[in-house]
């Protein structure tokens, strides 16, 4: 068994490679080459696109550009997801580098939230940690917390600071050893043939009898149809940070390893290919 400080490594250093290329309707005053870049499934879009947005704004007139957004085969994404998510609900069966369309004009209002700037990104990360919190501890451990703490996790995960962001992140972790877990496991389950834009209900990660409650328990009260009956073709694949850890894995490891770092467990339900 990997330790465990290694599982957090290797979740926090996921990448995605990624083709950004201008969609071409956008006015250019020269053709723009394609742009390559490692995402870090951790992150927002936002935060490590700044690249991009330059690399772009070098072909295009000031007057032609307007707040870029991203899409991929006709869906805008959502800057608001952590990238992996985005990923692994939209492209987790494609063949990479994952291949995003970059627009400047005509912003999709009723598919997606403005973004001016990262204070934006920072203001909704940090409330996602809030909200965590109020499901595992009531608030107790990020009210302690004083403003540089809550600077301390932005600026790590901004900066891509592994070490800076689990020195605070890990008070967001503990609990006492007579609970045997969090008071609720911060979760949410997206789809990809949903309109709703994910499930998220109040889960214990220990049964009234005291046992650990598992992934499947999870799911199979949240949504059943994810999962496969005794004799049927799978049909869905059950995904977190792009793998499928095994159903009978305890909730409460998985949400103190495998949470994104807003303390949330994203778990991603796909239709299994079919070619």
């Amino acid at each position: 068994m990997a330790d465990d400080k290694d599982v957090l490594r290797d979740v926090w250093f996921g990448r995605i490679p990624t083709c950004f290329t201008l969609n071409p309707d956008e006015v250019t005053e020269r053709e723009a080459e394609a742009y390559y870049l490692l995402l870090p499934r951790v992150s927002y879009l936002p935060v490590v696109t700044d690249k991009v947005k330059k690399h772009f704004q070098k072909v295009m007139r000031a007057e032609d550009v307007e707040e870029m957004w991203f899409e991929y085969e006709g869906t805008p994404l959502k800057w608001h997801y952590p990238i992996g998510v985005l990923f692994d609900l939209h492209a987790s069966n494609t063949v990479l580098p994952w291949n995003i369309t970059v627009h400047f004009k005509n912003f999709p209002d009723r598919d997606l939230l403005h973004c001016s700037s990262n204070s934006v990104v920072e203001a909704h990360f940090m409330s996602s940690i809030k909200e965590a919190d109020a499901l595992k501890h009531k608030s107790q451990v990020v009210n302690d917390m004083q403003k540089k703490d809550h600077k301390q996790l932005w600026m790590g995960l901004q900066n891509d600071k592994f070490d800076q962001f689990w020195a605070m992140n890990r008070k967001l972790m503990e609990y006492p050893t007579e609970d045997g877990g969090f008071r609720y496991i911060p979760f949410r389950i997206y789809q990809t043939l949903s309109d709703r834009p994910f499930i998220q209900k109040l889960f214990r990660p220990v049964s009234p009898e005291g046992n650990a409650h598992t992934l499947g328990d999870l799911l199979k009260e949240m949504y059943p149809d994810a999962l496969t009956n005794d004799g049927e073709v799978k049909r869905y694949q059950i995904l977190i940070h792009g793998i499928e850890p095994l159903l009978e894995t305890p909730l409460q490891w998985l949400s103190e390893h495998l949470s994104h770092p807003d303390n949330f467990l994203h778990i991603c339900v796909v239709p299994v290919p079919t070619d």
